[in-house]
């Protein structure tokens, strides 16, 4: 027998094993049940501001109208991810320094301007995410429906060894492109709560340049 073939039960219980799993996927989904996200951590849609502003209660409606090209040039290298906190930091009080008697004012669209933009980007890796959960969730149904081929094709009389080949081969190959996709979701399901924490650490430099 083609040594190939003596290894199809073993890819077909994984596969099976895999894809039931898969099929069961996100290993914690969001309350209210969502089948598509496929992270363990609790899938949270939307942030608020007053989550993160440690002043005093900031009305987003304030951007709208009043934020001027510099704040939005601004928030946006705060919001970008090689900007590091220590220039950051530096950034902010340059641009507090320089805001004269509307400080307290300009900070504070600041803040909200910052926070736009990193929740804007925060939704669209939600969004990702969950295009992503579904897309496994159909590779998952589609390697269980493969190995109910590869069963089928094991158990005819007579068997045909080049189908059964073929199959193998297909499912080997799925499955490693499933299991490198799973893999990726470690450090991409992480991306929300990295976002967060960089939003809460600018809005506490905004509020401590108010001072």
């Amino acid at each position: 027998m083609n040594n190939r073939l003596r290894h199809v039960p073993t890819v077909f219980c994984l596969v099976l094993g895999i894809a039931l799993t898969a099929a069961r996927a996100p290993a914690q989904p969001a309350r209210g049940g969502d089948p598509d996200w496929p992270c363990k951590q609790i899938k949270v849609p939307t942030i608020a501001l007053a989550q993160y502003w440690p002043g005093a209660p900031l009305d987003p409606a304030q951007i709208s109208g009043r934020s001027d090209a510099q704040i939005a040039e601004l928030a946006a290298r705060l919001a970008a991810r090689r900007t590091t906190m220590e220039e950051a930091g530096k950034l902010i009080a340059a641009f507090a320094g320089g805001a004269g008697a509307q400080r307290k004012e300009k900070l504070e669209l600041l803040a909200l301007a910052t926070f736009e933009r990193l929740s804007a980007e925060r939704s669209e890796v939600v969004s990702g995410l969950e295009r992503f959960g579904g897309k496994l969730r159909a590779m998952a149904d589609r390697l269980r429906a493969e190995g109910d081929n590869l069963r089928a094709a094991q158990d005819a009389s007579p068997q045909d060894a080049a189908k059964v080949r073929d199959l193998t081969e297909k499912i080997q190959w799925d499955v490693r492109v499933f299991d490198e996709r799973k893999q990726a979701l470690t450090y991409v399901c992480e991306t929300p709560q990295l976002i967060e924490q960089r939003l809460g650490a600018i809005e506490r430099l905004i509020a401590a340049a108010m001072s």
